[in-house]
């Protein structure tokens, strides 16, 4: 299997919540980029779109409790946007999916 891109687009803020819009798969050969954006982030409120992320490695899910924990701690929030039922089962499995606050899509976000 080839390495598919992660792009990671700033689609600013919104109702004062920074929006991130993921697209590919967060794994090992691709979450670097994902950790910088999110240890750089100030926002409050974080919110990560993962309607356009099919799936993700163990190390895609190392980073996400990460930046979970990072948020924790400055009090700030962290919510996944779209997440389909294959990430969705993979952060069950994985006993991490309770972390984290989730919603069907952006607009209900505000």
């Amino acid at each position: 299997m080839r390495d598919e891109p992660l792009s990671i687009e700033d689609l600013g803020l919104q109702n004062q919540k920074r929006i991130l819009k993921l697209t590919g798969p967060l794994t090992i050969s691709t979450l670097y980029e994902f950790q910088n954006l999110v240890r750089a982030e100030a926002s409050a409120s974080l919110v990560l779109d993962f309607s356009r992320v099919p799936y993700v490695d163990s190390a895609g899910v190392g980073a996400l409790v990460g930046a979970y924990v990072r948020h924790q701690k400055e009090g700030h929030s962290l919510t996944l946007a779209g997440v389909n039922e294959r990430v969705r089962n993979t952060l069950k499995v994985t006993q991490v999916e309770n972390f984290f606050q989730y919603t069907d899509s952006l607009p209900q976000v505000a």
